[in-house]
């Protein structure tokens, strides 16, 4: 049965450390920094959605929409996930906190980047999904899985995953279009401080996610 408010709650927290991972922001800030970059934003926008419609699609197909049952193989597995998901953020997070205060490599800027004012809108498109932080993405299906989409409420948890997992990149667009100028300023600001900062957001981002989902199956299995 579809548990309202444990699977909502779950699908924010997902959804808002997806629409902070930096590489994903950094990727979309120097797009619209481009030419044509609101053009380009909307499309890159719209492959980001696109993917993780289709993978909730597949998702929701392949499990025929029936919830496993509690205390069953599929249910503890689906649980284990969840936890292995977990671990990986916190080995992320301790990696990410190593590097604190280290003096960071030079790395070579990837070739999509310095093309970025001949994109193809189909290459737009398709780097969305290339950029995916689909880790996170499977915990959000995870918690899908254990759901049965039946009532208004649980379509609309669905799309609120989708739309808050974008919220940032709808957020600069919508800044981009309205101010253009100030855009240009603040988004060359943005994409410092995302630089400056990056392992910090991980580590933070990465600890609590990975607690919470840890926690809370582990709690699901022990109370079932």
């Amino acid at each position: 049965e579809w548990q309202d408010g444990d699977v909502i709650l779950d699908l924010v927290l997902i959804g808002v450390v997806i629409t902070l991972e930096p590489l994903p922001l950094t990727a979309f800030i120097l797009i619209l920094l481009a030419k044509g970059g609101v053009r380009k934003g909307a499309l890159f926008i719209f492959g980001w959605i696109l993917s993780l419609a289709i993978v909730i699609a597949i998702t929701i197909l392949v499990t025929g929409n029936k919830p496993p049952q509690p205390n069953t193989s599929p249910s503890l597995a689906v649980l284990a996930v969840k936890i292995a998901i977990g671990v990986g953020l916190l080995v992320i997070a301790e990696r990410q906190r190593r590097r604190l205060g280290r003096p960071k490599k030079p790395k070579k800027t990837p070739k999509w980047q310095t093309g970025l004012d001949n994109m193809s809108p189909w290459f737009v498109i398709g780097l969305a999904p290339l950029l995916q932080p689909w880790g996170l993405v499977a915990a959000g299906v995870a918690t899908i899985v254990e759901a049965k989409l039946t009532s208004v409420a649980s379509y609309l948890a669905v799309i609120i995953f989708c739309l808050i997992s974008t919220s940032a990149f709808l957020t600069m667009e919508t800044y981009a279009i309205f101010r253009p100028e100030a855009a240009q300023t603040f988004l060359g600001r943005l994409r410092t401080w995302i630089n400056d900062h990056t392992d910090v957001v991980i580590v933070i981002a990465s600890l609590l996610l990975g607690f919470w989902l840890i926690g809370k199956s582990i709690y699901s299995i022990a109370s079932s």
